[in-house]
């Protein structure tokens, strides 16, 4: 029996077809790749859920609404991407819209589509790399069966080509193509869980974006519309 089985994968590698051996090369490529987006995205949104609580907690601490954009605006920095991004554009739509004579519907309105559109490039910056994890996941499996499919015609046909064929002759063939789907499996699985599992955190953050924007249109309401005591001033 052979006591280094790491050495024998190692030959079955060296000695498989070419074309295996590039679908091999592809699945590890596409495995490191899925794994560098993993780690990037995870650091990316552990960042922007910890700005998020700390600018909400900002948001809520008391003072007005223009305090606060001129706090944000003189210490601009990533730390301040994400929810403080939607608050900067509803904030400053706000503004442009009071002095003017728009009806406050409208001048509402249209703070509203500035925190959207706001919104909704910070979710794509998020959601960025996500759709390489899900390909990734939904094609290595088949990438793999095709080399296995291809390994074991190219085993069988070296078999016919032998007058005798054993177990011992048949195996190497059998294990290089088996080698493929495993290494297929290898890059899907942890791309595809890391993607349901990332998809679920940016949705989170969306609906905390969301409920944020709800909330500011109700002060920057009575902003427009000059009720007394407001946060807007």
């Amino acid at each position: 029996m052979n006591s280094n089985p790491s050495m024998s994968i190692v030959q079955l590698l060296w000695q498989a077809s070419l074309l295996v051996q590039i679908i091999l090369a592809m699945l590890v490529a596409a495995s490191v790749l899925s794994w560098t987006v993993i780690l990037a995205k995870r650091s990316l949104l552990s960042r922007t859920q910890k700005a998020a609580a700390n600018f909400e907690n900002r948001f809520w601490s008391g003072g007005t609404l223009g305090d606060l954009y001129e706090s944000l605006r003189r210490g601009r920095d990533k730390s301040d991407e994400g929810l403080a991004q939607v608050f900067c554009a509803g904030y400053e739509e706000f503004t442009r819209q009071q002095g003017t004579r728009v009806d406050p519907d409208d001048a509402l309105a249209a703070v509203q589509r500035q925190m959207r559109v706001a919104q909704t490039r910070e979710i794509e910056r998020l959601e960025g790399g996500l759709s390489m994890l899900a390909t990734v996941g939904s094609t290595s499996p088949y990438v793999g069966l095709f080399g296995t499919v291809w390994g074991i015609m190219h085993a069988f046909i070296n078999i016919g080509a032998v007058k005798q064929a054993t177990l011992a002759s048949v195996a190497p063939g059998i294990a290089e193509a088996l080698i493929a789907t495993a290494f297929g499996l290898f890059a899907a699985i942890p791309a595809m869980v890391a993607y349901n599992f990332l998809t679920s955190r940016v949705d989170r953050i969306e609906t905390r974006f969301s409920t944020f924007a709800d909330e500011m249109t109700g002060i920057i309401e009575r902003g427009l519309r000059g009720v007394s005591g407001s946060r807007a001033a």
